[in-house]
Formats: structure tokens, C-alpha cells, sequence
């Protein structure tokens, strides 16, 4: 039972832009499409993403569509986008009579970055934040991330960034090559987090 209330509105409680040491994280905006386009196009980027346009206009227009917007927040460095971050607020599964309570208290939370900007650490510093407003600014409970297993530098990011891998599934993700992937699942609770 995970509803999704990522409705337009939930992000825009976080006062943007946000910037890092070294980086600005805001609201993706339609315009940004050929930014990301550049680099999610690019095979060791696609082949770990779970939906791959054949073209750059069918990507534009996916990318502009409000729920995709709404769970978007690029990641700029010296005005360059060098990433892309998603936070899908969710509801937890709850019993009934306790189901409000559970409502939009976690979220899922996914990233993709240029293969031209990685092992700079930019990655970490950029995740590391979306935490901290997922936890300080928008009071959720629980994050959750998944991944393929042989995706190795997402869930090593995971790990980095001190999430718990809970889960560990054989050959539950059927892949675009038609080779059935084992999957990864990792979490972090608020009382588990840490400022860096």
C-alpha cells in the first residue's frame, strides 16, 4: 500500500534553490529536458533505467508531464545540470483504522547522474542533501532506494550515505535485455540519520 501523494505541492514546501558546497539542487522545469536527455541517453547511464524513451521528443514530452515534475529536482554544478533526483513521497502500509496517520510519511528516492561528472564525490554531496529535506524539511519518516545488484555504484552510493539494504531479491526484475536481474532494496529512518 504505498498511494502515491506526490502530488504537485509537496516538493514546494522546500525553499528553492537549495545549494550544497558545491552544488544547487531545484525543481526541474520542462525546459531542462535536453539537459537530461544528454546524459540518460548514454548507455552505461540507460541501461539501468527503468524507462527509456526511444527518442529526445517522446523523452521531452514524458519529462514534462506534471507528476514527473512534481518528483523531479535537478542537480546543477557552475550552471550545468550533472544530474537528476527523484523523491516520490508515498504513503506507508498501515491497517485501516491507523492508515491517516500514514499517510505521505516516506519516500522513494531515485538519482541519475552524467557519466562526465562522477567519482567527484558530487553524487554523495547531492543525495546527502535530498536527505536532509527529505528528513529536516519535509518531517518524513523513512526513505527507500532501490536498485538492480549489478548496478554496483548506486547501491554503493546507498551505503555511503549510510542506508540499510533490507532487501536482497533473486531474479525479481525483468531487464530491457529480457535477463531477469536480482534487485536491491535499501532504507534509512529519521532517528538513523546523521548531518554529515
Amino acid at each position: 500500500m504505498s498511494d502515491d501523494t506526490s502530488a504537485p505541492g509537496v516538493l514546494q514546501r522546500i525553499g528553492w534553490p537549495v545549494r550544497t558546497a558545491r552544488l544547487t539542487l531545484r525543481p526541474a522545469r520542462p525546459d531542462d529536458a535536453d539537459a537530461v536527455w544528454g546524459y540518460r541517453r548514454l548507455e552505461p547511464v540507460a541501461r539501468w533505467l527503468t524507462d527509456l524513451p526511444d527518442d529526445a521528443a517522446t523523452f521531452r514530452a514524458r519529462f514534462a508531464t506534471p507528476d514527473r515534475l512534481a518528483t523531479s529536482v535537478l542537480v546543477e554544478h557552475d550552471a550545468t545540470v550533472i544530474g537528476d533526483l527523484m523523491v516520490r513521497v508515498e504513503n506507508a502500509w498501515a491497517q485501516t483504522e491507523v492508515a491517516d496517520a500514514a499517510r505521505g510519511v516516506q519516500a522513494e528516492l531515485g538519482w541519475v547522474f552524467d557519466p562526465a561528472h562522477q567519482g567527484q564525490g558530487y553524487a554523495t554531496e547531492a543525495v546527502r542533501e535530498l536527505l536532509r529535506l527529505c528528513f529536516a524539511e519535509l518531517g518524513l519518516r523513512r526513505v527507500t532506494a532501490l536498485c538492480f545488484a549489478d548496478n554496483e555504484p548506486s547501491w554503493r552510493l546507498m551505503e555511503r550515505i549510510g542506508m540499510r539494504r533490507e532487501a536482497y531479491n533473486v531474479a525479481d526484475s525483468l531487464h530491457r535485455s529480457g535477463e531477469w536481474l536480482d534487485g536491491l532494496g535499501y532504507a534509512l529512518l529519521a532517528e538513523e540519520w546523521k548531518l554529515p
